[in-house]
């Protein structure tokens, strides 16, 4: 029985976009940001171990999610050795994940009962903010929309 070379169980980078269905250049991008790990043979040729695929999974499913790649990153940072979630490290990530959905469905549903009238930042309506935000009151609360993050007007 013939003995396997190392590179026999690698993909090359052209592999891995095929079968992620990523462009090559976005596999490349992944791994010059070490979101996936890869080795390079003498003449400088990436590859990957097969499990990358599900990495690549991941980190479009996150994606689409709305997450950026920094926090994708500190996400699998939490797995040790660059190790592609196991199913029990995708209930943890999952937990943080919906934690952090719940709250933009809340700030969502803030946003949507909140755009006809006043938020507190001064853009809306020059006539209803002399009414709502009189001499920018909401400034003293910080920047952005004030009242939209949950900040009360004042009377003072």
């Amino acid at each position: 029985m013939p003995i396997k070379k190392i590179t026999d169980k690698l993909l090359t980078i052209g592999e891995v976009a095929k079968r992620s269905g990523s462009p090559v250049s976005a596999i490349r991008f992944y791994a010059d940001r070490q979101l996936i790990p890869s080795s390079r043979t003498a003449g400088g040729q990436r590859l990957f171990r097969r499990e990358v695929i599900r990495r690549v999974s991941f980190i479009l499913i996150s994606q689409q999610l709305g997450y950026t790649l920094k926090e994708i990153q500190a996400q699998l940072e939490t797995l040790p050795d660059n190790r592609t979630p196991t199913q029990r490290d995708w209930k943890m990530l999952s937990k943080s994940f919906s934690e952090d959905i719940n709250t933009r469905i809340f700030e969502l549903e803030q946003l949507r009962d909140t755009l006809s009238s006043c938020i507190g930042c001064g853009c809306l309506s020059l006539q209803k903010c002399k009414l709502y935000n009189p001499h920018d009151q909401a400034s003293r609360l910080g920047a952005g929309p004030r009242y939209l993050k949950g900040d009360k007007p004042t009377n003072t």
